[in-house]
């Protein structure tokens, strides 16, 4: 690891800091330094890309403009504001979050990265995010950004795969964080790591911070930062089950147990719950039919009559899983009833009112685009 004498340090700070002046990203979140604002932009960028937010955020402030009314918002909204965002929880982590601040701290924000850290989840990077930009605290924001720029500046070769390399990072960054502007030294580090500095197609040639890059003096970018890889993501087959009568679509509200929790999908059925036709031999699609049907029959008292949606399986990634969704449709002429099903008839034109995950729009999208004449109405 490359360390810089007080010289150099006050040389970046200077570099930086001019440069994020003339040339930092104009973002909605960046108008003021009110917590709120930072924590909600924060907690959206997580696993998603800039432009992709800034319309959710914009709608999420109209919808939400105070931590207390999030606070005090019914679940359905909530997750209505955030659909297609993905990765829900952290959706409800900011209402919980959001409920500790209203109750417990008497609607004050907590000040510092320690304290900010006691709220439900805000980790480190964004308390430090929170802590520096709005409360000017001297401490750096250790995301993917961060630790890919000072990777290649310092020669940082920890595995930032590792949980215990944050420390690492940590005490690297502390020293170097400007004391006067810790917010917009770490927002510069950020946006330095979405253009000069990014994981692919980087330009370190025209860095503003190119002479204090030590991996691109020495040839070596492409070696920074040190990742190991992720497994890839576990394959998880389902077929979803498509009930249309005269009174809409069955769908299902996902609950505390599942993945997607309060959102509404058609009924999924993992494939790999299905019993097989003897105890020697795997599923096939029209043994998976016949138990499909008894299912339904036996446990809802719904009599249906399957049949397969052409085209390849929805397909939908998740961090750890791969879901691989076959999509199968049953026609009724008339509505029965739901006594023994938890779930409810939509009508088509109603369903984009409801929160819905991805993969839920996904069907909906194939099953039109095979030709069947559902006509399920856009937000």
């Amino acid at each position: 690891m490359e360390k810089w004498s007080a010289a150099t340090i006050r040389d970046f700070r200077r570099t930086l800091l001019d440069w994020y002046d003339q040339e930092g990203r104009d973002l909605p979140w960046r108008q003021d330094h009110d917590p709120y604002h930072v924590w909600v932009s924060e907690i959206m960028l997580q696993q998603t890309q800039v432009n992709t937010v800034i319309p959710y955020y914009q709608n999420f402030m109209a919808t939400f403009p105070t931590v207390t009314d999030l606070a005090n918002a019914d679940e359905a909204t909530l997750l209505k504001a955030w659909q297609g965002l993905g990765y829900y929880s952290r959706a409800r982590n900011l209402q919980r979050a959001a409920r500790q601040i209203v109750t417990d701290y008497q609607g004050h924000w907590p000040k510092t990265a320690a304290e900010l850290t006691d709220l439900v989840g805000i980790g480190p990077y964004t308390a430090g995010a929170i802590a520096s930009i709005a409360f000017g605290e001297v401490v750096p924001a250790v995301d993917g950004n961060a630790f890919r720029v000072f990777a290649r500046l310092l020669l940082i070769d920890d595995d930032i795969a590792k949980p215990q390399t944050r420390q690492v990072f940590e005490r690297a960054i502390q020293p170097i964080v400007d004391p006067k502007r810790p917010g917009a030294f770490n927002q510069a580090i950020m946006d330095l790591g979405a253009s000069y500095m990014r994981a692919k197609n980087s330009d370190p040639e025209h860095s503003p911070v190119k002479a204090f890059d030590a991996s691109y003096q020495t040839g070596r970018v492409a070696d920074f930062p040190v990742k190991t890889k992720a497994p890839r993501p576990k394959l998880i087959p389902y077929y979803a089950v498509i009930v249309h009568s005269p009174a809409g679509y069955l769908l299902v509200q996902r609950d505390a147990t599942q993945m997607l929790t309060g959102y509404w999908t058609f009924p999924l059925l993992l494939q790999a719950d299905l019993p097989p036709a003897d105890a020697t031999e795997t599923n096939n699609l029209a043994q998976d039919l016949a138990a499909i049907t008894r299912q339904f029959k036996t446990d809802y008292q719904l009599d249906l009559d399957l049949t397969v949606v052409g085209g390849q399986p929805v397909s939908h990634t998740y961090t750890h899983q791969r879901w691989r969704v076959k999509l199968l449709v049953a026609e009724l002429a008339t509505t029965p009833s739901l006594a023994f099903f938890p779930g409810k008839w939509v009508a088509g034109s109603e369903i984009a009112t409801l929160p819905l995950p991805k993969v839920q729009e996904k069907m909906m999208t194939r099953f039109q685009n095979q030709g069947h004449p559902a006509a399920f109405a856009k937000n």
